[in-house]
């Protein structure tokens, strides 16, 4: 015996074309919000992640702009300001400081890099307190520098990559004729590690002339600190500026939530344009249908069965067009993050989309829900169709 189901995949499948374009509109629908969904998810979780990585909850810097210190903090940047070294020692008296850690960064123009040049940065760290706060640093080969003032220097994953450098091999400092030998390659961290060449803190400030000054010191504090009372305390130290890592994360989740408004309302534009989609497909087959249906009725079909023959026909559509759109989604979702980060240039290193069973269940059940309700009212109005006055008709309503 024929059953619901069967009669209702045969009716869509009178009308391939329209059936399908209907199908393609509900999968790009479900496609954009388990994306948009699934940004959002993954942008948390990446931005926690490289906050985390960093090590230390504050860092400390000369005062200047809070937006380019924030850049420093998580891109790497270089910030070419300046504070006395001994403001370390001042900073680790604090009872509420575990421990700290100096960082000099500093850039030179390389006329190697590319075709015409570019900058090559490097990052003057101490070896025990920088390696003791990232702790997930793994090495690939090698290790850190053996002494303090050693002309040596540790490559990150990517930065060793696209010199193609090796344990042993020699680097040149551009303008200042200056050879390091490199002794350990890191590895893949998903962070600015990866791109960064790391340098004993007192060579750099000899080769570059900075002895006694540094651009950067991380802070991590005990597990019982205030931070609010610590920052405080730090402010009132001359010319300094702290930037606290939750305050960063805060004002950048500030700023993508108000992104995500927008975006969030493209995509439920775009679900009720499917939703317009899906309701114009089925009252079309319910207008063609319109004798037949009369004929049904008339041997012996009840107003509930014809009801929930159409909206049998809404579900599978939808359904189908849900799950076309997740797998979509999850296929594509490397060529959406690559679309994310053209935009946000300064996103957060690894995935950006991240996709789940949740999300995946959450999204199959909201187009199904969104999809039922949208068979609403042409399965109503199939319900009310008069037996003998379809039979008379030609095919009208």
């Amino acid at each position: 015996m024929i059953t619901k189901f069967q009669v209702a995949y045969k009716n869509l499948l009178r009308k391939k074309v329209r059936s399908f374009l209907t199908l393609i509109g509900i999968a790009l629908s479900a496609w954009v919000l388990v994306s948009l969904l699934g940004f959002n998810q993954g942008f948390e979780t990446a931005l926690n992640r490289d906050i985390d990585n960093m090590g230390f909850q504050m860092m400390l810097m000369a005062k200047g702009c809070p937006y380019e210190a924030a850049t420093m903090m998580l891109k790497g940047g270089t910030g070419l300001k300046y504070l006395p070294e001994s403001i370390a020692e001042t900073v680790l008296k604090e009872p509420d400081v575990e421990r700290i850690t100096p960082m000099l960064m500093h850039v030179v123009f390389d006329p190697n890099k590319g075709e015409s040049g570019g900058v090559a940065a490097y990052l003057g760290v101490d070896p025990h307190s920088y390696g003791d706060m990232k702790t997930f640093l793994k090495f690939r080969q090698g290790g850190w520098f053996k002494e303090e003032n050693a002309l040596e220097a540790v490559m990150g994953y990517e930065a060793a990559e696209l010199e193609q450098r090796e344990v042993g091999d020699l680097i040149l400092i551009p303008e200042k004729n200056v050879e390091l030998t490199v002794v350990g390659i890191l590895e893949r961290t998903g962070t600015q590690d990866d791109g960064t060449t790391f340098v004993p803190i007192r060579t750099v400030q000899r080769v570059f002339e900075k002895q006694g000054e540094v651009t950067t010191i991380g802070i991590k504090l005990k597990k019982e600190a205030d931070p609010t009372r610590i920052e405080d305390k730090l402010y009132k130290l001359p010319d300094v500026q702290v930037v606290s890592l939750a305050q960063v994360k805060a004002t950048i989740m500030s700023l993508v939530s108000t992104a995500k408004v927008l975006v969030m309302s493209i995509a439920i534009i775009a679900i009720v344009i499917a939703m317009v989609g899906v309701i114009n497909t089925i009252l079309m087959s319910v207008h063609e249908r319109f004798q037949e249906i009369g004929i049904l009725k008339t041997i012996g079909a009840m107003p509930g069965d014809i009801f929930k023959l159409i909206w049998i026909e809404t579900l599978l559509l939808c359904t189908a067009g849900g799950v076309l759109g997740v797998t979509l989604s999850l296929i594509l979702s490397r060529v959406t993050e690559l679309v994310i980060r053209s935009v946000l240039p300064y996103s957060p290193k690894g995935g950006l989309v991240l996709i789940d069973v949740n999300l995946v269940l959450f999204t199959l059940c909201a187009i199904s829900v969104i999809g039922l309700l949208s068979g609403l009212y042409p399965a109503w109005k199939a319900g009310r169709i008069r037996p003998l006055e379809a039979i008379r008709s030609e095919v009208s309503v």
